[in-house]
């Protein structure tokens, strides 16, 4: 009687599977929190949407904080912040999302700063509605 000892060499992909499908979970659940880190009622306007993942997003709050993405920045270091981000990227869009309680002079000031870097590629977000009045 003569035993067959071959070594098995199939892969038992089960458990990968099932990594796989509890982070695709996970991806899908968290997915929509990634977009916009910082609460800002932004005015309306009947304008084309446009995709926010391609560039740097300054936000600034109705109490007139700055926001570099999700990170708050005193006005003082925004300009040193933003020639960082010109350096390392250069070309790329900068989006402005102000609440629409944010008085214009401030939002002026932040475009001034951006202006004075040399960002050139600046787009102002406001909230799509079709045939908006605000």
């Amino acid at each position: 009687m003569k035993l067959d000892r071959r070594s098995l060499s199939d892969i038992n992909v089960t458990p990968f599977v099932d990594v796989v499908l509890v982070l695709l979970v996970i991806f899908m659940l968290t997915a929509p929190f990634i977009q916009g880190a910082v609460d800002v009622d932004l005015p309306r306007a009947d304008a084309r949407q446009v995709d926010l993942k391609e560039g740097l997003i300054i936000s600034v709050s109705k109490d007139k904080h700055v926001y570099l993405d999700k990170e708050i920045v005193p006005l003082t270091e925004l300009e040193y912040k933003l020639n960082i981000f010109k350096n390392a990227f250069p070309g790329r869009p900068v989006f402005l999302r102000a609440d629409k309680e944010v008085p214009y002079g401030f939002v002026v000031r932040v475009v001034s700063i951006l202006k004075k870097v040399g960002i050139e590629n600046l787009g102002l977000v406001a909230e799509f509605t079709e045939g908006a009045t605000q």
